[in-house]
């Protein structure tokens, strides 16, 4: 018998009670000022990752008005499109908004690791999305999720069951923090190659590219949305380093695109929102409006190989991070877009320079395979156990 059956046995003889979250934790109600925060404490829906991957840094910082303050301990869930897992425990004092929901204990016998463990389960965000309103942006349902059942045993038991979930995702945590520094090396030697400073001939986004923004057919006009056969794209379909949520795409009819869809083998890239975020799409397709598409000019289609500039891209997501509109929220500065520049140098340098960073990508993002495989594999096995744990059948 294992130490948490044991103290099961023990202290649970009759079963462990399940509460409403009501009962057990309230949505934050303190204020911070926006002058106390910055972008390391300030968390937006767009800052937290999905997937349950925490947070990163704000790349928007509001600067004046009053914030929902967040406390050590407060479970943060973003609360738009529940669908993308977004959640995190918190480690500091910050702010956040009213698209980010802020779970406060008030019961001293809940611990919130263990809170957070039972909130970041597939089984929670079924829920949160069943519950939740609209169907173009869906947002999860804040009375419902109060009345999501969490089982409550002894705080003995508690600590037990994150201990050895803790004991999972310590390997995780380790192969990560492996997997973030081959990347960085990777990013280091792919930013060297593409760097030929005054070597070569430069055009800019203007001159080489037609530029296109997405947008979305009205979801009023069922028959757009029916029996589709051109993807749309969203920011929720593109994840870092180019990778394509498929399962997740949505389809548009012809009549929707007004017969002119995106050209095959153009880029999009985020110029709002997840700012930088980039793909190379192979096939004829639209996005909406927060995507902006770069087609190849017929002048400049035997000069430039496609998966070169998408490489490229990865610099010009930087430069749109660092070119950004002041206001409400992340937009990039269009007009700075457009005048950002491209090496024009010979095609056979570039697939040589394509053929070595390929190799680099896939040692560092391949899911199927290395480190990346290695990892999601140990997140099953923990997703596996952290639901049987919490189950107490």
């Amino acid at each position: 018998m294992t130490r948490l059956e044991k103290l099961l046995a023990e202290l649970c003889p009759d079963g462990v009670k399940f509460e409403p979250l009501s009962r057990i934790a309230v949505y934050s109600t303190e204020r911070i000022g926006a002058i106390e925060v910055d972008e390391t404490t300030y968390i937006g829906v767009d800052n937290l990752l999905s997937e349950k991957r925490g947070r990163t840094e704000s790349i928007y910082v509001p600067e004046e008005g009053q914030l929902i303050k967040y406390q050590v301990g407060d479970i943060l869930i973003g609360n738009i499109r529940p669908y993308l897992k977004k959640i995190w425990l918190s480690d500091c004092i910050g702010g956040t908004n009213g698209d980010v929901l802020v779970i406060h204990i008030c019961d001293t016998n809940l611990l919130p690791k263990y809170l957070y463990f039972i909130l970041s389960s597939d089984t929670f965000f079924h829920y949160d999305m069943q519950n939740a309103k609209g169907a173009k942006m869906p947002r999860g349902n804040k009375e419902a999720i109060m009345r999501y059942p969490i089982p409550v045993p002894p705080l003995e038991v508690q600590a037990e069951i994150v201990r050895i979930l803790d004991s999972f995702t310590e390997l995780t945590a380790e192969l990560t923090a492996e997997l973030t520094a081959r990347r960085k090396q990777y990013e280091y030697y792919r930013d060297m190659l593409l760097d030929f400073g005054s070597d070569c001939e430069w055009r800019t986004v203007g001159e080489v590219f037609d530029v296109h923004n997405g947008y979305t057919p009205s979801k009023s006009n069922a028959s757009f949305w029916t029996n589709g056969t051109v993807p749309w794209f969203r920011i929720d379909d593109i994840r870092e380093n180019g990778r394509i949520l498929s399962s997740a795409m949505q389809t548009v009819t012809m009549e929707a695109v007004k017969n002119k869809p995106f050209q095959a083998n153009s880029i999009i890239i985020s110029t709002s929102a997840t700012i930088g975020e980039h793909a190379l799409i192979t096939v004829d397709f639209m996005s909406n409006q927060r995507f902006t598409c770069l087609t190849l000019k017929k002048e400049y289609q035997d000069k430039y190989d496609m998966i070169f500039v998408y490489y490229y891209c990865f610099l010009l997501g930087k430069y749109c991070k660092e070119n950004l509109n002041q206001g409400s929220f992340a937009s990039v500065d269009m007009t700075k877009f457009y005048k950002f520049e491209f090496p024009l140098i010979a095609l056979e340098k570039q697939k040589k320079i394509v053929s070595i960073l390929d190799r680099f990508d896939q040692l560092c993002n391949d899911i199927s395979a290395g480190l990346p495989a290695e990892i999601e594999a140990r997140r099953k096995q923990y997703e596996y156990y952290r639901d049987k744990l919490l189950a107490f059948n």
